[in-house]
C-alpha cells in the first residue's frame, strides 16, 4: 500500500482561522461602540437644542409684555416637545428680581436624558422705559 502524504503548508490552521476571528470581533466591538457614543452624543445635542428653543420661547414671550406686565413672581410648568421619535417633558422655571428701575427675568429649562438631569439658564432685563418731561 503506498503512504499518502498531506501537504500542510498551504492555507489556514484552525488556530489561524481562530485567531483571525478574534481579531475582526474586536475590531467590530470597537466600531459598535464608537456607533454607540455617536448616536448619544446626538442624542445629547438634540436635547439641548430643544432646550434653548423653549428657552427662547418664554423668554421672549416674558420680554414682550414690556415692563408693566412681565412677572418675576416664581412659577413653573412643563412643556412637552417632539425629540426625535418620542416627546421629551421639558421642566420650566422662572423666577426674577426687581431692580431699581427694571426687572430680572430668569428662566431654567430642565430635561430628564439616562437618569441624569440636565438644565439650561438664561434670563434677561426688561426696563421701565418711563420719559419724563
Amino acid at each position: 500500500m503506498a503512504d499518502v502524504q498531506f501537504n500542510n503548508e498551504s492555507g489556514f490552521t484552525l488556530i489561524e482561522f481562530i485567531v483571525a476571528v478574534v481579531i475582526l470581533m474586536v475590531g467590530m466591538l470597537g466600531l459598535l461602540q464608537t456607533a454607540n457614543v455617536a448616536i448619544s452624543s446626538n442624542r445629547q445635542n438634540q436635547l439641548r437644542n430643544e432646550a434653548t428653543l423653549v428657552m427662547d420661547k418664554w423668554l421672549s414671550t416674558e420680554l414682550a409684555k414690556g415692563y408693566a406686565s412681565a412677572s418675576i413672581s416664581p412659577s413653573s410648568w412643563y412643556e412637552s416637545r417632539p425629540v426625535l421619535n418620542g416627546f421629551v417633558n421639558y421642566s420650566v422655571v422662572r423666577s426674577g428680581t426687581q431692580l431699581q428701575n427694571s426687572k430680572e427675568v430668569r428662566l431654567t429649562v430642565s430635561w430628564p436624558y439616562r437618569n441624569m438631569r440636565y438644565s439650561y439658564k438664561g434670563g434677561g432685563i426688561i426696563s421701565n422705559s418711563v420719559v419724563s418731561q
